[in-house]
Formats: structure tokens, C-alpha cells, sequence
């Protein structure tokens, strides 16, 4: 069976997760779905300090205290910023790179430097009208969430540390050694997408990829075909 590691996005946590790590778990697989400091239930622990390097030191010390190997790790939105973070440290520990409607940033880039500028302005201003140190969440209706989660993804949603976003990751290339890598698109945002770029590069470059007709929360979606997909990675 295989070890599972899923991380979540901006504004999220590993709740997020749930019903795919359900499935997983009832196919006999090993799975973590870790919160992020100050998100979620971690919410209590947010501040202006964290950033990017905090968060792929979570991911990095789960699976080092819990002693994972051989591990699919799998990021959902800026979650790409930390599993690319994660595999450049410990790349002889991941067995496969699932992104989710992720950015894919490469050395010296900052999620900001990845994501449309519209977007990046808008989260820039957004935090100044805040005291400058968090990104409101904006709403589910911005990501294309479906009517039945909508309410509750707004309704847990918790700002996140502006720092996490302007941080540029310092990337060896070691990454480059896990070699499977798989990219899952949702087709339906209701906006232009920052993430279409990242499907087709992904495609052009011969990964196995994904487009999925769903919002940008593909795992709160389509749950049963993102299980599918994760399943396949482990295989």
C-alpha cells in the first residue's frame, strides 16, 4: 500500500482533504493530511512571521516524525509552492509529485511571481486595507467551489500570512529527481485561471495530466476522481 501525504492551499486546511483521504484510507492506504500553521485548526497559532520556509518545514517535519518513505506527496494551490520546497530537501523520500490546481514555481520565483498580477495586486491591496500582514480568503464563489461545500469553505476559511506569498523559494534542483509527476487542472473557474499555464506546460513536457470539469477545489469537487488519480500514483 502506499503513504499519502496531501497538503492544502492558501485560506484552507487539511480538512479540505477529508472525503479523498476517506477513499484512500478504505483502499488500504496510509494517509496524512497535515495542517499548515496558522490555518484551520491551526488557526489559533496564526501570525505575521510565517512563511513559505515555515510551511514546508511542516510537511518536512511530518514525515520525518512519522517516519515516512516511498511517499506521494500531493499540493493544492499555493500547496504546490510547499511539496516543490519539500522535494528539493528530501527527494529521495517522495516516490511521486501530485499537483492540484498548484502553482509549479521553479528557483527564485515567489507565488506572486507566479500568479496572474491582477490576482497579486488584489491580494496586496487586500491585505494593506488588513494591517498589511494577511490575505483575506476570498470567497468560494471566487474559486468556483460548488453550491453544497460553498458555505462551509467560507465559512472556514482563515487569512493567510502575506509573507508566505512574497517569500522566493531557494531550490537546489533535487526536486528534479523524483521523476513521476502528475498535474490535475479544473476547467471551471469562473475567471481566468493562474493555473491553466501550469496544465500545459505539464502537458508539453509529457507528465501525466489531468483536466478535470470542476472548480478550483478539485478534492472537495470531484473527490472520487481525484482518489482515482492519487491511487495511480502510488501504483
Amino acid at each position: 500500500m502506499t503513504t499519502y501525504v496531501l497538503v492544502h492551499g492558501a485560506w484552507g486546511g487539511g480538512w479540505k482533504y477529508a472525503r479523498v483521504a476517506e477513499r484512500l484510507r478504505a483502499r488500504g492506504h496510509t494517509v496524512f493530511t497535515p495542517t499548515l500553521t496558522g490555518q484551520g485548526e491551526r488557526s489559533h497559532l496564526s501570525s505575521g512571521n510565517i512563511n513559505l520556509t515555515t510551511h514546508i518545514t511542516d510537511i518536512l517535519n511530518v514525515i520525518r516524525y512519522e517516519g515516512l518513505s516511498d511517499v506521494v506527496l500531493a499540493g493544492h494551490s499555493y500547496g504546490g509552492m510547499v511539496i516543490t520546497g519539500v522535494a528539493d530537501k528530501i527527494p529521495e523520500e517522495i516516490a511521486a509529485l501530485v499537483y492540484l490546481d498548484a502553482f509549479v514555481p521553479q528557483d527564485g520565483q515567489s507565488l506572486f511571481d507566479l500568479n496572474i498580477p491582477k490576482n497579486t495586486q488584489m491580494f496586496i491591496d487586500k491585505a494593506g486595507a488588513t494591517g498589511g500582514l494577511f490575505v483575506p480568503p476570498p470567497s468560494a464563489a471566487f474559486f468556483g467551489v460548488n453550491e453544497k461545500d460553498a458555505a462551509r469553505v467560507d465559512e472556514l476559511a482563515h487569512p493567510h500570512p502575506i509573507a508566505t506569498m512574497i517569500e522566493k523559494l531557494n531550490l537546489s534542483g533535487a526536486y528534479r529527481n523524483v521523476t513521476t509527476r502528475i498535474y490535475v487542472h479544473g476547467t471551471l473557474l469562473p475567471r481566468e485561471s493562474p493555473f491553466k499555464p501550469f496544465y500545459d506546460r505539464a502537458v508539453a513536457e509529457g507528465w501525466e495530466a489531468h483536466a478535470l470539469p470542476c472548480g478550483h477545489d478539485v478534492m472537495l469537487d470531484l473527490p472520487d476522481r481525484v482518489t482515482e488519480i492519487l491511487d495511480g500514483a502510488g501504483r
